[in-house]
């Protein structure tokens, strides 16, 4: 499964403030964890074929191998603080997905 989380910075954190956060503590805390196959932030440019501004800034995709071996891992002290900080600093939208090829 794969969780893609949209959001944008909250106003007055600059995105040199959250990318140091990001490369320190959300990338390491987050690819640390057992149940996690994989895990990418991802800046949005621009919109493919407009001017309008994107509607969101950053895109995570996090590659999940098990939910409930990641339930148990989000629910641990340090990523209730990750989670927190997260929250304090952006507004994301967390969106659950499932690739096509394997939905029935």
């Amino acid at each position: 499964m794969r969780i893609f989380v949209l959001f944008n910075l909250k106003p007055g954190v600059s995105k040199a403030e959250y990318l140091a956060w990001a490369k320190q503590t959300d990338l390491p805390i987050v690819r640390g964890l057992d149940s996690v196959a994989s895990f990418e932030v991802f800046e949005v440019t621009s919109l493919l074929g407009s001017d309008q501004s994107p509607p969101y800034d950053y895109i995570e995709v996090v590659e999940v191998k098990d939910m409930d071996a990641f339930g148990k891992d989000v629910a641990q002290e340090i990523m209730q603080r990750v989670a927190a900080e997260f929250q304090a600093i952006a507004t994301p939208q967390f969106l659950l997905s499932r690739s096509i090829e394997a939905a029935q």
